[in-house]
């Protein structure tokens, strides 16, 4: 597919942006595409000077030109660039550059191509009839789509016949064409075996009808064959089919859900994991029940033993008994997850292996003995807590409750394979609070039962009763999250707590967005987590969150459009490793009365209702210590009557009707900080404030320890750490002069690895 027509296209260069900085009141995100000319990047980089740390390109979408680290910069093929620039969210987009494989499999792709493509949340087959540009042909890099035709049960489901906006690019039925990026297509060996297992997937495979062929399992034998005559009104829901090798003389009549359509069979990619149990349950007990997305070990190398999760299950070429094909957790395999030249899944290389079916035994890390596990938890009772179909709501843990379930080794959430952040952001949001159980119960625009029961019955429930979480729990979400994201790296590889809350929270289940906010002339923008924007400021040694948080809104030009049931601040850093503060101070209460947009505020001299605000005046301390500066008529006019203040340019306030006048008489809206999640060295842990009390805090790692080695398992610990209100009682002169080496317990953590702080309004909570 060739994309580049004009010499001068040769001339630039093209980037993905890997970290997000704020241009005004919005922030250009990671993700989006900038581009640069060759010669401008070659002087930057070589000449008799120092090479430059950064380069100056132009955001595509945006209209001005801006400096950018060369850290957070990643080349583009112009090809690659292209297919990129047809995914609309830069942080999906961020996603698909970062997986690889299906983007490089979209660049070989030409019309005529058989695919399966993802439309109204489901999987349908779909043939390419046109690869290329649908919109401004003048543009500089034109996006690329891919025009398909739905078959099967899709047709008819699509937008259009090939024509847009009047242009024909290809024909097809009525109804049956769609314009999609590349992400939304499988192509050929990219469609994972759990995509293939998905129900939707299996609803279209068994929706047969006469003339289709089929494949289907007689003993351990692939047999393929022609649907011709199905009789899905039957109870039984059976077709009869007549064998392809004509070893049988008459029609075979199968269940359908025991059959496939033969481009969704093994010899295809993939299998249905539920099909195999027989095949293999003699030869090994555990085998049995393994299938699809399963933990397994497997003996390896000698008395090796090595982990995985089968991607995979089928005949292979050349062989007789069922293989499987595992996606490792380390580099130990030999192949990407290909076999002689034929793509069965995707994995990074060198982490896939193909072993016979009955080789693979259960992850024993998972099976843990009643010695090893707390007392009061029973490892042989079911983990739902709904197995009477009624839904169990367990409220979150508090003062000696909270001790008395929670603290101690073996409790929490056990970590496994990367999962630290979402362990320390589950423990984080549930443990001991219930601000954002209605993520748990409350029915959304987009729900997913599985997901939000998993949620509540796998893990919040089991956390809030018995003070544990076993990694399998974890694991099972891990994967429903891998096939709703088609992600497939979401069991394996570590993410930003704030991708999986926002995956979670928004794309799943729909949920209203946490933060509504306002900047002067612009819409209301929504948001889930909101991330600081600040320059550099040599004044601030050991800021607080409050501080951070006016010098951020500041600074972006932004208001509260209303105040949050739930406030989750990101800190400020260059990229993402590098901290802008080597300490920050948690604010226990965040004030927010002056951040909101069109609400009573008082003036900051004489505590009236306040008429105007000064945005100028917003670093002078001598009037007050608070960052926001607001007036009544009369101060204003004073302060304004300095010399050095005559040009400030003044914003008028809106004032409510009705507002109190009097000092002291208009009400601060506070909210509460009852989590703090850290990072240090890839490593995530959550500092939870469990009580009203000062002290009332406690610390949570999911990997704590560790028992055994290769085939151990992680030992995850909540401790008790009352020494924290020490130091966030300290002044910030104390504060910053304290050695993090010297500080007492797990404090350092707190104010030196702080990466997310979660704020709550109990009050607001009601109305959401």
């Amino acid at each position: 597919m060739d994309l580049c027509g004009q010499e001068v296209e040769d001339c630039i260069m093209y980037f993905i942006l890997m970290g997000g900085f704020p241009v005004g009141t919005h922030v250009v995100k990671a993700g989006s595409l900038c581009c640069a000319s060759e010669d401008t990047y070659l002087q930057r980089i070589s000449g008799d000077q120092a090479p430059h740390m950064s380069l100056s390109v132009t955001v595509i979408g945006e209209t001005d030109i801006f400096e950018v680290n060369f850290n957070d910069l990643e080349p583009l093929t112009r090809p690659i660039a292209a297919l990129l620039l047809a995914v609309p969210d830069p942080t999906e987009r961020l996603n698909c550059f970062l997986e690889r494989g299906p983007l490089e499999q979209a660049l070989g792709v030409e019309p005529g191509q058989q695919v399966m493509v993802t439309h109204e949340q489901k999987i349908f087959p779909a043939l390419v009839h046109f690869v290329g540009n649908i919109l401004d042909t003048s543009a500089l890099l034109p996006p690329v789509y891919f025009g398909v035709e739905l078959k099967g049960e899709g047709e008819g489901r699509g937008h259009h016949d090939g024509t847009y906006k009047g242009v024909t690019f290809f024909s097809c039925k009525k109804n049956s064409g769609l314009f999609l990026p590349f992400n939304k297509i499988h192509f050929p060996g990219s469609l994972q075996a759990d995509d293939v297992a998905a129900p939707c997937l299996r609803r279209e495979a068994s929706e047969v009808k006469s003339g289709d062929k089929v494949a289907f399992y007689i003993e351990d034998t692939l047999k393929k064959g022609i649907v011709v005559i199905t009789d899905t009104q039957e109870s039984d829901g059976c077709v009869e089919v007549l064998p392809e090798d004509g070893a049988q003389n008459e029609l075979l009549k199968i269940p359908l859900g025991s059959i496939m359509k033969e481009e969704l069979s093994p010899a295809g990619g993939a299998a249905q994991g539920a099909d195999l149990k027989e095949s293999s349950g003699a030869n090994n007990p555990g085998a049995g029940s393994l299938g699809i997305s399963c933990m397994v070990q497997i003996q390896y190398s000698g008395e090796q033993l090595v982990y995985g999760i089968i991607r995979w299950v089928g005949p292979l070429p050349e062989t007789e008994e069922m293989m499987a094909g595992v996606e490792l957790e380390e580099e130990k395999g030999i192949t990407n997850g290909s076999w002689k030249g034929h793509q069965y899944f995707l994995c990074p290389p060198k982490r896939a292996i193909f072993v016979k079916l009955k080789a693979c035994q259960p992850d024993t890390r998972f099976l843990l003995g009643a010695d090893s596990l707390p007392k009061d938890l029973d490892p042989e009772a079911p983990s739902r807590d709904n197995c009477s179909g009624t839904i169990q709501k367990i409220p979150p843990l508090q003062g000696t409750r909270a001790v008395d379930i929670l603290e101690g080794r073996m409790k929490g959430i056990q970590g496994h394979c990367n999962s630290c952040y979402m362990d320390a952001a589950l423990f984080s949001l549930f443990s001991c609070s219930s601000i954002l159980d209605s993520l748990l119960f409350k029915p959304s625009a987009a729900p997913d039962g599985n997901i939000q029961r998993i949620l509540r019955e796998d893990i919040v429930n089991p956390l809030r009763r018995n003070g544990f979480v076993s990694a399998k729990s974890v694991m099972l979400l891990r994967h429903q999250l891998m096939e709703e994201s088609q992600c497939p790296s979401f069991t394996t590889s570590e993410k930003d707590p704030e991708e999986f809350l926002n995956l979670i929270m928004q794309r799943i289940l729909g949920m209203e967005p946490l933060l509504k906010l306002q900047s002067e002339g612009h819409k209301v923008q929504d948001c889930f987590c909101y991330q600081i924007f600040i320059e550099k400021q040599p004044q601030m040694t050991v800021p607080s969150v409050q501080q951070l948080l006016e010098h951020s809104f500041h600074h972006s030009g932004l208001k509260l459009a209303e105040i949050p049931s739930c406030f989750i601040i990101q800190t400020p850093r260059f990229g993402k490793e590098y901290k802008m503060f080597s300490k920050i101070v948690p604010s226990l209460e965040l004030d927010v009365t002056d951040l909101l947009y069109n609400s009573p505020r008082e003036c900051v001299v004489c505590g009236q209702l306040a008429t105007k605000e000064c945005a100028a005046c917003f670093k002078d301390v001598i009037l007050s210590g608070s960052g926001l500066k607001q007036y009544c008529d009369v101060c204003s006019k004073k302060v304004h009557s300095h010399h050095m203040r005559k040009s400030h340019i003044l914003t008028p306030l809106s004032v409510p009707e009705g507002s109190v006048q009097g000092p002291g008489q208009i009400p601060r809206e506070t909210l509460e900080l009852f989590a703090v999640l850290c990072i240090e060295t890839s490593h995530y842990v959550s500092f939870v404030k469990y009580g009203p009390e000062k002290g009332s805090w406690m610390f949570f790692d999911s990997m704590a320890d560790r028992h055994g080695n290769e085939d151990g398992y992680n030992i995850p610990t909540v401790s008790l750490c009352p020494e924290v209100a020490t130091y966030l009682a300290s002044p910030l002169k104390d504060l910053a002069d304290q050695n993090p080496r010297d500080m007492k317990g797990v404090a350092k953590r707190l104010f030196c690895d702080a990466y997310m702080f979660m704020y709550q309004s109990k009050s607001m909570a009601l109305y959401k």
